[in-house]
């Protein structure tokens, strides 16, 4: 399918008319009504993909019947680079790849980790629960698949810089989330995860930032949160609205999308999982989950590599509005080069 110069603003739903009664809103970001209609007002802008930095960016309709389309980052490197295909955050409800801080995160994150970057715009709930998300996310890994194995000379311009043994699925947020799921859903299917599934593509880690996972019990870090974080992006209200705007109905957060600790770790021990990076924000609500889940991917004898960053909170590498995030934005992305170039 070829390259279009894509708008991708029709994630964006804004309406000044009354729908009637509000039955679910966070406030900034999405407001949901009982006859169906949601609004989500531009928080954030929607920008154009430019060449900047020596990034060459372009928009690709993955599937016009659902919607779904990415936004690809190749950096000016003459060698071939490691592919991250990459979910947005923003509780599967809000959020685009054409977000203006995603933009800014990923087209740096490529220029400075050496990497291609296939950034996928998957469809929103509550208009799409999950597994909508998921269902998004493994279409766009065989879309990759399919191109890698006949694709057209249309998408050489990528796909020829991609090293196809070297693939990393990542994510911030509910975007790491997707990613998590996206290997649990390949690696419990009894195929390898370099195996017939994704060849060419061989499954090289996994980098789950702030991951967005959930549960009925809470952690300590959820309870004693303060109700408006300062140095964060996510509150408890809002992370509790994201889910249920987003598990199918009738589920409750032990659902193991949202919970993948429920009932237990003892699935993990045969989950099929690469090596696998956990970003962690000392002042983010999730804190405690995510390093919970950490230790119980290292108890079921995973590969996992925690980086913990002082002082920020929830989604600080996009929303980074200081100077000190901003050097912590810069440590994550050193970490992550690191990790997908050992």
């Amino acid at each position: 399918m070829a390259a279009i110069s894509f708008d991708p603003r029709f994630n964006v739903q804004v309406n000044q008319k009354s729908h009637g009664v509000l039955v679910e809103e966070i406030e900034g970001l999405i407001r949901v009504y009982r006859n169906g209609n949601v609004e989500r007002p531009p928080i954030i802008p929607i920008v154009p993909c430019t060449a900047s930095g020596g990034v060459t960016a372009k928009d690709v309709v993955l599937d016009k019947f659902t919607g779904s389309w990415t936004r690809i980052y190749v950096p000016n490197y003459s060698h071939k680079m490691p592919l991250l295909v990459y979910f947005h955050g923003g509780g599967f409800c809000v959020g685009s790849a054409a977000w203006s801080c995603y933009n800014d995160f990923l087209s740096g994150l490529a220029s400075k980790a050496g990497c291609v970057i296939f950034s996928v715009n998957y469809r929103l709930a509550p208009e799409n629960r999950l597994p909508a998300a998921y269902d998004d996310g493994i279409e766009a890994l065989m879309w990759v698949k399919q191109q890698a194995l006949n694709g057209p000379s249309e998408h050489k311009w990528w796909l020829s810089h991609c090293d196809l043994s070297s693939l990393f699925l990542a994510g911030d947020s509910a975007g790491a989330n997707i990613a998590y799921n996206l290997v649990a859903r390949l690696g419990s299917h009894g195929s390898a995860l370099a195996g017939p599934g994704i060849k060419p593509l061989v499954l090289k880690g996994l980098i789950l930032i702030q991951p967005f996972f959930g549960g009925e019990s809470r952690t300590a870090t959820e309870m004693h949160a303060p109700a408006q974080q300062v140095n964060s992006a996510l509150t408890l209200s809002a992370s509790d609205a994201y889910w249920r705007l987003s598990l199918p109905f009738g589920s409750n957060r032990d659902n193991p999308w949202c919970n993948p600790l429920a009932g237990g770790a003892t699935k993990l021990r045969e989950l099929k999982l690469p090596a696998t990076m956990v970003c962690v924000s000392d002042m983010d609500i999730l804190k405690d989950r995510n390093l919970g889940f950490c230790n119980a991917l290292a108890g079921a004898g995973k590969r996992v590599e925690v980086k913990i960053y002082k002082g920020v909170g929830h989604a600080f590498q996009v929303l980074h509005n200081s100077p000190f995030s901003q050097i912590r934005t810069q440590e994550m992305i050193s970490h992550i080069k690191t990790f997908i170039n050992p």
